[in-house]
């Protein structure tokens, strides 16, 4: 099955780790592949204690889409696609029964990471294996795959505010 957790909202990420906990808690293999972000997310240190959860590498930093030179474009599209093989390769040897794409529907949105990936990422996943993405403004032909799609909505923010993200919460 699919799973989307999308919107203006804070959450998705968290909602994606959680569901990766409770699998894991279950004796599932859990693989996590994010996009668009640095190794510097707390989410990653405490999940990378966890039995049967695979974290796969990340960049030290990582700069904005709208930063991104074509260099940087390039070689953010070579490490997404290479993140997209890894997943289907754990997956089909029966390591991962949960795949977490988080921030895929961002990667795809800013043309770093074809759909048609995606859609065959899915297509390759063996039966019974769920796929959990995250990220707002999810493709059309996304959220026609999916079979749960939860919205986060942003009703108020302290970024409003011009309060900085802080560690701990919102990394």
């Amino acid at each position: 099955m699919v799973h989307i957790y999308c919107g203006d909202g804070k959450g998705k990420t968290t909602a994606a780790m959680g569901l990766a906990l409770r699998a894991a808690g279950r004796g599932w293999g859990v693989v996590i592949a994010q996009f668009l972000k640095s190794e510097d997310s707390g989410e990653r240190r405490a999940l990378a204690c966890v039995p049967g959860v695979t974290l796969l590498p990340l960049p030290e930093r990582v700069k904005f889409s709208f930063q991104m030179d074509e260099a940087d474009r390039r070689e953010a599209a070579a490490r997404f696609a290479a993140l997209c093989d890894q997943c289907q390769g754990l997956a089909a040897a029966g390591e991962a029964r949960m795949v977490i794409l988080d921030e895929v529907c961002a990667a795809v949105n800013t043309g770093l990471l074809p759909l048609e990936r995606v859609l065959a990422l899915l297509d390759g996943l063996p039966a019974g294996a769920e796929a959990v993405l995250t990220g707002r403004d999810p493709h059309p032909t996304l959220l026609a795959r999916a079979d749960y799609v939860t919205e986060m909505k942003k009703n108020r923010h302290p970024y409003e505010k011009g309060v900085r993200a802080r560690s701990g919460i919102e990394f």
